[in-house]
C-alpha cells in the first residue's frame, strides 16, 4: 500500500479516535452529577447546531451547487438537509422505545436510548467525515492534517454526547468509553471504503447529498434528543450556557484550522 495511503488512512483514524476523548469524562465526573450531565448535552448540542449551519450544510449547497447550478443546488441541499431530519426521525421510531412504568427505570432507559441513538448517529455522521478526511490527505497531506485536526477537536464533544447518557444510564464507565469510542471508528472505516471501492465514484454530486443528510440528522439529534433531556436535568441557565459554550469552541476550531 503507497505511504500516502496510509497517512491518509492513519489521520481519518486519528480523527476518529477523538471521540474516545469525549468518553475519558465518564471516568471523572460523578455519576451523580447532574448539573454537569445538562451542560455537557447542551454543550454537544451546541457543537452539531452550530457545525451543521455554518460548516456541512454550506458544504453540501456549494457542492450540489457546482454540480446541478446555483439555485437549483440549493433546492436540492435543501431538500435532502429536511429528509435527513425525516430520516432521523425514523430511526428514532425503530430504536426500542425508552418507556417502562417505573419512573427511576425509565429515567434511565432515556438516557441509555440517548446515547445508543447518539452513537448510531453520529457513526452516519463520521462515515463521510472519514471519506473527506482521506481525499483530502491523498490529495495534499498538509491539507488533510488540518481537515483531520479540526474533526478531532469537534469530535470530542461529540464523544460527550454519547459517553454521559451512557455513563449516567448503566453506571458503567467502560460502556460509556467504548460507546463513544466505536462511534468514532466509522471514520477509518469511510476512509477505508473510499480507498477500496468509492474512490473512482466520487464526485461535487455525493459529497453534497452525504453533507445535506448529515446536517438534518444531527440537527434532529440536537432539537429532539440532547435538548429535551438537558433541560430534563439541568437547572437555570446552565442548558444555554453549555449550548454557546459549544456553538464557540466549534467556531474556534473552524477559524483556526
Amino acid at each position: 500500500m503507497e505511504y500516502s495511503v496510509l497517512v491518509a488512512l492513519f489521520l481519518s483514524f486519528l480523527a476518529g479516535a477523538a471521540t474516545s476523548v469525549g468518553g475519558l469524562l465518564a471516568f471523572v465526573i460523578k455519576k451523580e452529577n447532574l448539573s454537569a450531565l445538562s451542560l455537557g448535552l447542551g454543550f454537544s448540542a451546541g457543537v452539531m447546531i452550530y457545525v451543521s449551519f455554518m460548516e456541512i450544510l454550506p458544504q453540501a449547497s456549494e457542492s450540489l451547487s457546482s454540480a446541478y447550478g446555483g439555485k437549483t443546488g440549493e433546492w436540492i441541499s435543501t431538500g435532502i438537509f429536511f429528509g435527513g431530519i425525516v430520516l432521523a426521525w425514523l430511526i428514532d421510531t425503530l430504536l426500542p422505545s425508552h418507556h417502562v412504568e417505573e419512573h427511576t427505570l425509565d429515567q434511565s432507559a432515556k438516557l441509555k436510548h440517548l446515547g445508543l441513538f447518539t452513537a448510531l448517529a453520529l457513526a452516519v455522521h463520521n462515515f463521510p467525515e472519514g471519506l473527506a478526511t482521506f481525499m483530502a490527505s491523498m490529495k495534499d497531506a498538509t491539507l488533510g492534517v488540518s481537515i483531520a485536526a479540526a474533526v478531532a477537536i469537534h469530535n470530542i464533544p461529540e464523544g460527550v454526547a454519547v459517553a454521559l447518557p451512557v455513563y449516567h444510564s448503566t453506571g458503567s464507565r467502560s460502556k460509556a468509553f467504548w460507546y463513544s469510542a466505536l462511534s468514532g471508528m466509522a471514520e477509518p472505516v469511510g476512509a477505508l471504503l473510499g480507498f477500496l471501492l468509492l474512490r473512482s465514484l466520487l464526485g461535487e454530486r455525493a459529497f453534497g447529498v452525504m453533507f445535506a443528510l448529515i446536517a438534518g440528522i444531527m440537527i434532529y439529534i440536537s432539537l429532539d434528543e440532547l435538548l429535551p433531556t438537558a433541560h430534563e436535568y439541568g437547572e437555570g441557565h446552565k442548558v444555554i450556557w453549555g449550548v454557546l459554550g459549544g456553538m464557540m469552541i466549534m467556531a474556534l476550531s473552524l477559524l483556526l484550522f
